[in-house]
C-alpha cells in the first residue's frame, strides 16, 4: 500500500503548519490546501487517504459545504471535520463527515480520528 497522503484543508496558516509537522511526525504524508481552491481539483491532484476539514474557511467559504461538494463525488473518502466551535456538531451537514474534532493545542484527538479513519478506509 501507498503511504497514506492526508490532505488538512484550514484558512489559518499556522494551523496547517502544526497539523502538518505533528502529522508527519506521526509518518504520515501531508498535503494542504487554504479552502481557495476548489476542493475536489485538489483532490483529483492530491489523491489523499483522508481529508481534514476546517469548518470555517474565511469569510465566504464554509467547510460544511466543501464537505457536501466531496460527497456528491466520493461517498468513501474519509472527512474529518476540525473546527473551533463544537455548536457545529449539531449542523445537519455535518453528518455527511466520518469524524468530527474541536481544534486544541492537544492534537492526541485528530491523531486518534486520524488512526481510526484509516482503519475504516482499510476496511472499505
Amino acid at each position: 500500500m501507498s503511504q497514506t497522503r492526508i490532505l488538512v484543508v484550514d484558512d489559518e496558516k499556522h494551523i496547517r503548519m502544526l497539523y502538518q509537522e505533528e502529522l508527519e511526525a506521526e509518518g504520515y504524508e501531508v498535503v494542504t490546501s487554504d479552502g481557495e481552491e476548489d476542493i475536489l481539483d485538489v483532490i483529483e491532484r492530491e489523491d489523499p487517504t483522508i481529508v481534514v476539514l476546517d469548518i470555517k474557511l474565511g469569510v465566504n467559504r464554509s467547510g460544511l459545504d466543501l464537505l457536501q461538494e466531496i460527497r456528491a463525488q466520493d461517498q468513501n473518502l474519509p472527512v474529518i471535520l476540525s473546527t473551533a466551535y463544537d455548536s457545529f456538531q449539531h449542523d445537519l451537514k455535518s453528518i455527511a463527515a466520518d469524524y468530527y474534532v474541536v481544534k486544541s493545542v492537544d492534537l492526541a484527538e485528530l491523531k486518534d480520528k486520524v488512526k481510526m479513519a484509516l482503519d475504516k478506509a482499510a476496511g472499505a
